[in-house]
């Protein structure tokens, strides 16, 4: 045969050896488990620790030794991935040696005594925000930090929250990071310039940035800090250096337009992302349309908040569009904001895709009746797990009752229900009611200031009272009469602490002896006749 025809047909065989599979991970967490729970020279030494204790440190053992490994496999790719395999042995090997060393931590196992019984052999969390806020200096930092310089730290998680970081402090922390920054995966830096100057602040989150540019995290949160578009580019370096983030918190930092650009722009990877949380922000319709690209982005997005952030109609619809990508949204909270119908609309258009949603808050969001009936549809044949949905202050009358009553009727699962602050009246109360009767897990519902007389009020409570799980009505602001009170009151009369407040209802608004703007007297002998007309079914 024709040496060229042979080699045309010939397939390059490689074995690829990194990263290791699932399996392979587990049984190295299993060979050190053993090590650390059987007799050896250094057991003999220094103690056998118990299984879970063995096991535990085992576990943060091996996620140590695997995000170093990865980071030396992206820095530097060999093809196979023979020479990560190799620090990722090595790391395992070092790492055991510094627990096997220290001992158990509460047992004194088999009449050997731990040289060190009061210290854990692996704490994975370091956090100095409890207490009270304080600024910090050198002298204070070297104090604080002194338990990362220990050689045999295995912390995969800091947080500096709550303590206003200085130059001085700064130049204390940098070398530590930087000695650390392979093993960590989780970051807080939440609140951690408070009451700096401009020059300052910038200077330091450049100096934490530089630092821990090159680690490899799960979660970074930088919440909490008067950032604007500098303090986000401050943060460059290490954002720019990121490829595996699980969770992101930007809440309350002035993003702006532009600083919503830069997070855009910073961002290299977010296929991973789990977590996006927007909170508090300036972002506006502009930014928006940078936070769609992110969120665009990141198609295993579970959590996703964007509250309190001034969007508007434009930015609304751009962010629905790009949430379509998001199958896998398990909590979605958008609330004030100013998506307007069309807003609504649009949205209404991604929902079908969010199948595993569990919690939705869309309260504050100008819908009116056309948007939240849209939202309301779509929920009603989608979202089966279902759990928590928010729709306050939205403008809704009584015209969307019937929507929203057969989309709760599907919603078993549901736990929690808030409609405050629109106009749904008795007619819209008298429908939740009875939508409501086979939900066995409801805890909580609010239909505060909503325009309720008597006989809607009387109806929810009779519902709600006798559900096992069942822990607060909140329906205060409406027109209840004092009867009304009274009724209510006496239904919740053995679990009171399962009735809000009552003491801001407008009594002269809801007097049930008045007729108002030509309205139907809704009282006693009213309630008969609209139940008996009420039918909600569930769609096939």
């Amino acid at each position: 045969m024709d040496a060229t025809m042979l080699n045309s047909h010939q397939r390059p065989f490689s074995i690829k050896l990194w990263p290791p599979s699932q399996n392979t991970r587990q049984m190295l967490v299993e060979r050190m488990t053993n090590n650390l729970t059987t007799k050896s020279f250094f057991t003999q030494k220094y103690g056998i620790l118990d299984k879970e204790e063995a096991e535990d440190n085992a576990k943060i053992i091996e996620d140590i030794a695997l995000a170093t490994a990865n980071q030396h496999y992206e820095k530097v790719p060999d093809g196979d991935g023979g020479s990560a395999v190799q620090l990722y042995a090595k790391e395992c090997s070092r790492l055991l040696l510094d627990v096997l060393k220290k001992g158990p931590t509460n047992k004194d196992n088999k009449g050997v005594v731990a040289s060190d019984a009061t210290s854990s052999p692996c704490k994975s969390v370091f956090d100095i925000s409890k207490g009270q806020r304080a600024f910090i200096e050198a002298e204070e930092a070297e104090e604080l930090l002194r338990p990362l310089k220990d050689s045999g730290s295995c912390f995969t998680k800091i947080c500096f929250s709550n303590k206003s970081f200085g130059l001085g402090a700064a130049r204390v922390v940098e070398p530590i990071l930087i000695s650390i920054k392979d093993q960590l995966k989780e970051i807080d830096l939440s609140d951690f310039i408070a009451g700096r100057s401009e020059a300052e602040a910038l200077e330091v989150m450049n100096m934490f940035s530089a630092a821990l540019e090159g680690s490899i995290l799960k979660s970074l949160n930088l919440s909490n800090n008067a950032l604007g578009e500098k303090g986000v580019r401050a943060f460059g370096a290490l954002l720019k250096s990121q490829t595996c983030l699980e969770e992101l918190y930007f809440m309350n930092n002035g993003i702006s337009e532009e600083a919503a650009r830069a997070v855009c722009e910073l961002l290299p990877s977010t296929e991973k992302l789990r977590v996006l949380q927007f909170h508090n922000n300036m972002t506006g319709d502009e930014g928006a349309l940078a936070i769609s690209e992110v969120v665009r982005r990141s198609p295993l997005l579970e959590d996703f908040r964007c509250s309190s952030t001034r969007i508007g109609s434009e930015g609304g619809v751009a962010l629905s569009d790009a949430l379509e990508t998001c199958t896998h949204m398990k909590k979605l909270d958008l609330r004030d904001n100013m998506f307007g119908v069309e807003g609504g609309v649009s949205l209404s258009k991604a929902l079908p895709k969010h199948e595993e949603l569990r919690e939705v808050y869309l309260s504050y969001l100008n819908l009116e009746d056309d948007g939240a009936i849209a939202i309301i549809n779509v929920l009603k044949d989608s979202a089966p797990y279902l759990e928590v949905l928010e729709m306050s202050g939205n403008d809704i009358t009584a015209e969307a009752a019937p929507a929203i009553a057969s989309c709760i009727l599907s919603k078993k699962l549901l736990t929690k229900l808030n409609l405050s602050e629109n106009e749904l009246k008795d007619e819209g109360a008298i429908q939740v009611s009875k939508a409501l009767e086979g939900h066995v897990q409801l805890k909580e519902v609010d239909l505060s200031s909503n325009l309720i007389r008597r006989v809607g009020a009387r109806l929810l409570a009779q519902t709600l009272v006798q559900k096992a799980e069942f822990k607060l009505l909140n329906i205060n602001g409406n027109f209840i009469s004092d009867e009304g009170i009274d009724e209510v009151k006496d239904i919740f009369e053995k679990s009171p602490d399962m009735l809000g407040p009552l003491d801001e209802n407008d009594l002269e608004g809801g007097d049930d002896d008045d007729e108002e703007s030509g309205e139907v007297k809704a009282n006693e002998d009213d309630l008969d006749p609209k139940l008996k007309n009420l039918e909600i079914k569930q769609e096939e």
